[in-house]
């Protein structure tokens, strides 16, 4: 049996392609018999077995062509086609066909596993334009056979065998409808798929083949993105793509990395593939044998990668015959044999990487390399000639000796790029030397070599110079930096010994100092400057930096920094967080004339040494200065400042806000306050809460919308007056437990024409009027806990029809009596939201009914001491919130329908521990609660869209709860929890009688 690459046919079975074409080989024993099948090339393991799956050792038609196939698929590179890589040839197909071995159709096409003949001469097959037809001829009576059954006569596809012989579709016409089965993955049969027989008349029935190929060329272009397994899968799927997957402008590259592949099979590679030109041969098995090999088949060879292996000397000898060779990576490989020198000679090589590998000593001739490195390796001794080499890398070489690193570098006069990190031994007198040969050297990087300092050192081409962790770094290496008049990059991390830089380097753009203990003064004159790292230095007490690039500026956690300098004419971030040295000197910097012009945000948080700011800034947009418990006064003129953050200035005292651009500002948190000054045009929000001690404030904001002054206790009716008159737009104020507000200060509220919400609640106010007279627009009004108001202080509105506007509500708390709060509830009816929470004077909630006919509940009410000879002809009632949340004195509550409380919709009546009675009927409420009412013993409902009632902890037994909820035919939640009288068994009957429940909610247990 051959062995072919890629799925490919080989020269010498075109005949026999040819004749199953033709249908010649037409019995699955012919197939048994033939050697030389073609066997698809899986670049993995060798040798052959039986196949076990799907059809029992089927064959398998690729690309029109009946194929032999393996039982194992070669595993070494795991590139099966359609499978996992240990999946037999059978199922090669398994994209499309269930791997259970049962048929399945697939857009009309029945895939079957059994062995039926194909009849080539039923074949619709259109040759010129490779697409299968809908052969109206072959149309059956019957539906396709069930998945799995062998059909005689008919297409049938071995497996995952191409389209191309299976074009003999069995299509049912019945009711003029053309049915084709849909996909079953399990063999059972799917819903049908109608298609309209108008499609199939007359000439249409061109039109319906089904256009399955591509351009040559676009299939080329789309296989190009494609990587090597799924260019195998591809090439499953017909001849015209197995073609197409194996040209050999996808296979320049051979990846066999981690794969076990052997030497036979590599050699059908590369005689199917002799043009490649890059391979990798990386953790593969015998990897000195594949890449000799290699070297002698692969004439164009142009990149090799090997690793994690053992390379003999005679590879190295070789490499000269590879005369197209570019680049060579070897990684961690031993190398060499017995010999205790490796030779690396070759005309062309321009990239050479030998790392992590174990060697005595290297000799690298290579007259054309250009980047060499030799990172990690383990070598003593190693010599160059390479005269073009650019590029040099012997990080981590830890045995190469300094003589050996200067004699190395030195011979390779046009070294542009260095890399020594972590070689301990280099000295300065070798850095002199490379100094004076390599004089176009540009990157250095000596970072961990403890035996340099630089200070007689002078490169003055490089632009990036890294010395993390160089202990001999001091302030004198600064002057020998400082010749390098092109750096650009400087990193000096973890220098312990580094004391001050000072720098005046025109091109440096990036700086980085991280932990560097003993760093204390940083100056940095570096116009092109545009990235400062200085982090963890807690030493540092003075930074002066002059740069024209710069615009952001951390210098997060400098404990000791208390000078700070810049002129750096686009900065426009500073973060100096936790710097709890900084002083009140620091707001010059930052203001108008500091050398920060267009600065636009600055972060103070946590500067606890910070007492008294003074910012003038016209760019200034954001201010934070959080945790700055210190700071006593605040003087910001900053009039495009937009946000500011004051969360923690528990101690400040005054503020001035002249002018601002802000928006919003809250001040609440900070409780010492008591000056306060803004102007503010844009500003629609000012929060003053708990600001208990401010009694001098000017306001002038002709755009707020809203002040809350809660707690202001020291706030007068000055105020007041001068605040209405500056912001005449304002639409909420807040002044409860504003004390020392009066008559005075209320009746100033007619400057605000927009005003809607108005809250007094814990005042000491005794007269309306002059909210009633100055507030036409309001719409809510809170009087919580006014206890000097009397019965006639709400007179105006039941009485006079003042604040018609007014929607809400709220007198919680209070001391009005129960004839007040009647008049006001039967009068007041275009109130819509009504609080009487707590409310002591408060008996009972009686909204009575008429002499006409009387409701079910209302005859029911007649029976439970309801006295019908008092009756009340109530208006309607546009009230939907009603809140009477711990009345201890009410005691029954009677809402009938004559009280027109149509739009009600939520009734709270929590915590009103001596209520007993209650009688609601009202159209549209859907919220009741009643928890914690301990005495309720009566309940009567009738709430047709009742659906929530809460009775938690409630003395009302289970028939008064089943009878009230009865009428309640939306109820969808009950909560009965901590009710005494009421056991789990009852929840079956309560859930019974009111079939819409949802939930029950109940503290008791199931028996």
């Amino acid at each position: 049996m051959k062995i072919w690459c890629f799925l490919c046919f080989g020269e010498e079975n075109k005949k026999r392609e040819e004749d199953m074409e033709r249908g010649k080989l037409s019995d699955e024993s012919e197939l048994k018999d033939s050697e030389d099948l073609e066997l698809g090339f899986y670049l993995g393991l060798p040798g052959n077995s039986d196949c076990v799956g799907g059809g029992g050792g089927s064959k398998r038609d690729l690309g029109g062509s009946v194929v032999e196939r393996e039982s194992e698929v070669l595993e070494g590179l795991g590139l099966s086609i359609g499978g996992s890589g240990s999946s037999c040839s059978s199922r090669g197909f398994e994209y499309f066909a269930p791997s259970s071995g049962k048929g399945s159709v697939i857009c009309g096409l029945k895939l079957e596993e059994s062995s039926a003949v194909v009849k080539n001469e039923k074949l619709g097959w259109d040759l010129q334009i490779k697409r299968a037809k809908f052969d109206v001829s072959s149309f059956q009576e019957s539906n396709f056979a069930p998945a799995g059954s062998s059909i005689v006569e008919s297409t049938s596809l071995h497996g995952a065998g191409s389209y191309n012989d299976s074009q003999n579709l069995l299509i049912h016409l019945e009711d003029e409808m053309l049915h084709l089965p849909s996909v079953s993955m399990d063999g059972a049969n799917a819903d049908s798929i109608s298609i309209s027989s108008s499609h199939i008349n007359g000439g249409g029935v061109e039109d319906m083949g089904v256009q399955m190929d591509l351009s040559d060329d676009l299939l080329h272009m789309v296989f190009s993105f494609l990587g090597h397994i799924d260019l195998c899968r591809a090439a499953m799927v017909c001849k015209q793509w197995r073609t197409a997957s194996a040209h050999e402008d996808f296979w320049r590259s051979l990846d066999f990395e981690n794969r076990n592949i052997s030497v036979l099979q590599f050699e059908d590679v590369c005689q199917r593939y002799p043009r490649a030109t890059e391979v990798n041969f990386s953790g593969t098995p015998s990897i000195h044998v594949l890449v000799m090999r290699a070297v002698s088949l692969l004439r164009n060879l142009e990149a090799l990668t090997l690793g994690r292996g053992q390379l003999g000397d005679t590879f190295f000898q070789a490499l000269s015959d590879c005369h197209m060779l570019k680049s060579l990576i070897v990684n961690d490989a031993t190398l060499g044999n017995s010999v205790q020198e490796i030779t690396i000679s070759h005309d062309r090589l321009q990239h050479l990487q030998i790392t992590k590998c174990r060697v005595f000593r290297i000799s690298v001739r290579c007259p054309q390399l250009e980047a060499l490195s030799l990172k990690r390796s383990n070598m003593a001794h190693a010599v160059l000639n390479c005269l073009l080499l650019h590029e040099l890398d012997i990080g981590s070489c830890h045995k190469l000796p300094d003589a050996v690193i200067r004699s190395a570098v030195t011979s390779c006069p046009l070294l542009e790029s260095l890399d020594m990190s972590n070689c301990s031994c280099v000295s300065d007198e070798t850095l002199r030397d490379i100094a004076i040969v390599c004089a176009n050297l540009h990157v250095l990087n000596a970072s961990y070599c403890p035996n340099i300092s630089l200070e007689s050192v002078r490169l003055p081409m490089l632009t990036v110079l890294k010395l993390d962790s160089c202990e001999g770094i001091t302030s004198a290496s600064m002057a020998a930096i400082s010749h390098s008049y092109m750096l650009e990059v400087l990193q000096l991390d973890n220098c312990s010994l580094l004391t001050s830089v000072s720098l005046d380097l025109p091109h440096l753009r990036n700086i980085k100092l991280v932990h560097c203990r003993k760093f204390v003064d940083l100056s940095l004159r570096c116009l092109m400057l545009s990235s400062v790292s200085v982090w963890n230095s807690a030493a540092l007490h003075r930074i002066s930096i002059t740069s024209n690039e710069l615009k952001k500026l951390v210098l997060q956690k400098q404990e000791s920094l208390t000078t700070l300098s810049l002129q750096c004419q686009h900065l426009q971030e500073v973060d100096l967080s936790d710097c709890e040295s900084l002083t009140n000197s620091v707001c010059e910097v930052f203001g108008d004339g500091g050398g920060c012009p267009m600065l636009k945000s600055l972060v103070l948080d946590n500067c606890e040494s910070l007492t008294a700011v003074r910012l003038s800034s016209t760019s200034l947009a954001s201010l934070s200065l959080a945790g700055c418990r210190a700071i006593t006064s605040l003087e910001l003129t900053c009039p495009y400042l937009e946000q500011i953050r004051l969360d923690g200035c528990d101690h400040l005292k005054s503020a001035y806000f002249c002018p601002v651009g802000l928006q919003s500002l809250n001040l609440g948190i900070c409780p010492k306050l008591s000056a306060l000054f803004i102007k503010a045009p844009s500003m629609v929000l000012l929060e003053l809460k708990g600001c208990g001690v401010l009694s001098e404030a000017s306001i002038d904001c002709p755009l707020l919308t809203s002040l809350d002054a809660s707690f202001c206790s020291q706030l007068k009716d000055k105020f007041l007056s001068a605040t209405t008159t500056s912001c005449p737009l304002i639409e909420s104020l807040i002044l409860m437990s504003c004390p020392s507000i009066g008559p005075d200060g209320l009746s100033s509220l007619c400057w605000l024409k927009s005003l809607t919400y108005l809250d007094l609640s814990y005042t000491f106010l005794m007269d309306l009027q002059p909210i009633f007279r100055s507030c036409m627009q309001l719409k809510v009004l809170k009087l919580q806990a006014c206890k000097y108001l009397n019965n006639s202080s709400l007179e105006a509105l039941y009485k006079e029809h003042a604040l018609p506007a007014l929607c809400e509500l709220d007198l919680s708390y209070g001391t009005l009596r129960q004839s007040a709060i009647e008049e006001l509830l039967g009068f007041c009816t275009h109130l819509t939201r009504v609080s009487l929470n707590g409310c002591v004077n408060m008996h009972d909630l009686n909204w009575g009914y008429t002499n006409g006919q009387l409701s079910d509940l209302q005859i029911l009410c007649s029976s439970s001491r309801v006295d019908t000879s008092k009756t009340v002809q109530l208006p309607h009632r546009l009230l939907q919130n009603l809140n009477c949340v711990g009345c201890p004195n009410i005691k029954k509550v009677l809402i009938l329908p004559t009280a027109h409380c149509e739009h009600l919709s939520f009734l709270n009546l929590s915590l009103s521990v001596n209520l007993k009675e209650v009688y609601v009927s009202c159209s549209n409420l859907c919220f009741l609660n009643l928890s914690n009412c301990y005495s309720l013993e009566i309940l009567k409902l009738e709430c047709p869209r009742l659906t929530s009632l809460f009775l938690q902890s409630c003395n009302i037994d289970e028939e008064a709860v089943e009878s009230a909820i009865s009428k309640c035919t939306m109820l969808e939640t009950l909560d009965v929890r901590f009710c005494a009288k009421i056991c789990a068994a009852s929840m079956v009957r309560l859930r019974s009688g009111s079939p819409s429940l949802k939930r029950i909610f109940s503290s008791l247990l199931p028996n």
